[in-house]
């Protein structure tokens, strides 16, 4: 991101604001003492990243159809893509709650209450996509993941980093316990009564458990994510903790996981090359587990040793972000000490900065264009490779206009009112 003004609040994958136009990344100098713009550029990159990475699971062939470098980028875009999302969600909770310091009175109220409407938005925003795409769509659950986030925007990093290491240890289990008592007339009792389910495959009992992300799970990335937003990423000593953070979690989540599960412990359900969900018309990384991607119904108690993405295990979260945290950190430090690749990745840090725009537009593009998923028999790159730059030039050149995409300045237009609270 680049711009010559303070970092405004924002919530990704829904918000980030763009540059104004015609800015460069190296003019960019923070108003006040604190992190410097470097990091809101490496955040941006990272959002890019991951938008990306979603694009390749719905759009690239699946991992049985790849070989050699294509299936180890088929295969980390597997459940990593969303994670990393999801934790940059919670990072940007904190941009608007206040970075290193939380918001207080009209302003912490004033903070709440914007991100309680792009709650609303969101999960608004998500039915009626999921209503034409199926349960693959994540804004639904986003909605959900920053309602249960408010009681936690005060709280300091290392509280912060608490929760989220109990969430992973405690929230697979109950998930497991949860999700055997529910019988498919208890389900269908529940969903009886939810009229979201009426209106979408994508019911209550879908965000908070059943569903690809389930929030009872998922909760750990989005507080991972705002642990992380209370720090100072462009500290080199924050930076290089967190590198060894991110790699030790990274390299003992998947270790245990292969030294208890075996062989097979990390292994993607893509493998099965039918990464299609069996609702909707588009596919989903998770859409193949037996799980449903974060449950665990009719599966041994051995399922929780696994690792394999979106298998919802102890193991994969904290596998999962110790990724995104490298991720991050790596972008960051990147878009720190490299100027001049940051100049090239200009057009790629405005993707970042609209990653809701570009999230729901590859979806609208793909069915205009009648552009196959990544099923069995999507065997072309060639598809993902014009998604990509399609989406890049289009921020590339949207950026030098405007200071946030299209679906950004809706949301951020929706907020307004909340600065009338008192």
């Amino acid at each position: 991101m680049t711009q010559t003004q303070p970092p405004q609040e924002t919530s990704a994958l829904p918000e980030n604001p763009s540059p104004p136009p015609r800015t460069s990344p190296e003019s960019a100098v923070p108003a006040s003492p604190g992190p410097s713009m470097g990091r809101l550029v490496g955040v941006d990159l990272a959002r890019a990243l991951a938008v990306f990475g979603m694009y390749v699971v719905h759009i690239a062939p699946p991992l049985s159809a790849t070989s050699g470098v294509a299936s180890w980028i088929r295969y980390i875009a597997d459940g990593h893509s969303s994670v990393l999302f999801a934790t940059l969600a919670g990072f940007s909770l904190m941009l608007i709650a206040g970075r290193r310091e939380p918001k207080t009175g009209l302003a912490g109220r004033q903070a709440k209450a914007r991100i309680a409407i792009r709650a609303v938005v969101l999960l608004v925003l998500g039915t009626v996509l999921a209503m034409e795409y199926g349960g693959v769509i994540i804004l639904g659950f986003y909605g959900i993941y920053f309602l249960l986030a408010l009681p936690l925007v005060r709280l300091s990093a290392k509280t912060l980093a608490i929760i989220a290491a109990a969430f992973a240890l405690v929230t697979p289990q109950l998930a497991f316990a949860l999700t055997s008592l529910l019988t498919p007339s208890v389900q269908n009792g529940i969903n009886a009564y939810d009229p979201l389910t009426r209106l979408s495959e994508v019911g209550v009992l879908d965000l908070l458990l059943t569903g690809f992300y389930p929030a009872l799970t998922w909760m750990s990335f989005v507080i991972a994510g705002m642990a992380l937003g209370r720090l100072d990423l462009s500290s080199g000593t924050v930076q290089k903790r967190l590198a060894a953070l991110g790699a030790s979690l990274t390299a003992a989540a998947y270790g245990m996981s292969l030294l208890l599960a075996g062989s097979g412990a990390l292994r993607s359900m893509a493998e099965d090359g039918s990464s299609s969900s069996g609702s909707g018309s588009m596919p989903l990384d998770s859409a193949s587990m037996p799980s449903g991607g974060g449950s665990f119904p009719d599966m041994p108690a051995s399922t929780l040793l696994t690792a394999g993405p979106h298998s919802g295990t102890t193991f994969d979260i904290i596998g999962s972000v110790g990724v995104a945290i490298l991720v991050i950190v790596g972008a960051t430090v990147a878009m720190d000490r490299l100027p001049r690749l940051r100049r090239l990745a200009t057009p790629v840090i405005a993707v970042g900065t609209m990653s809701l725009t570009a999230y729901v537009g590859h979806f609208l593009a793909q069915s205009a264009l009648s552009v196959p998923a990544g099923t069995g028999t999507q065997h072309s790159w060639v598809p993902l490779i014009m998604f990509v730059l399609g989406a890049t030039v289009f921020a590339a050149i949207w950026s030098r206009f405007f200071r946030r995409g299209p679906l950004e300045y809706l949301l951020n237009a929706a907020t307004k009112p909340a600065k009338r609270i008192r």
